[in-house]
């Protein structure tokens, strides 16, 4: 079942995603999810990525997610330390060779690795 609250809002499984609304470059972004007591949006499945998605394409701006690029070039974790188990690379990405250690979710749900310096959607999970 999902639940949308103004958009801002979605339900899957056990995971809520949720957003502020706001724009943020990566740290600043973690840090409002771990001060409202959740994380990064990290999607482990195609129905949380779409969940992220939906608020993606709401506000029409890309947003980062819980995933970093480790000391390995080209090889991404969740920013637990926990491998990947899913994946929605954009065609071509990730490219950054070591260079691009964030990634974010372009509006049709697609990844691309990104410098964490940029400004996205603020969008947490809980």
């Amino acid at each position: 079942s999902v639940v949308a609250l103004n958009g801002k809002i979605r339900q899957v499984g056990e995971k809520v995603f949720a957003t502020n609304g706001k724009k943020a470059d990566f740290a600043s972004a973690l840090r409002s999810c771990e001060e409202a007591g959740g994380t990064l949006a990290t999607p482990t499945n195609e129905e949380e990525n779409n969940a992220i998605m939906d608020i993606v394409k709401q506000y029409k701006q890309y947003a980062y997610l819980g995933i970093k690029e480790c000391e390995t070039s080209g090889r991404f974790t969740y920013i637990t330390g926990v491998p990947l188990g899913y994946t929605k690379w954009h065609q071509y990405e990730p490219n950054g060779k070591g260079k691009e250690k964030c990634v974010e979710m372009y509006t049709d749900g697609s990844w691309n690795d990104k410098k964490c310096n940029h400004y996205r959607l603020t969008v947490c999970e809980f």
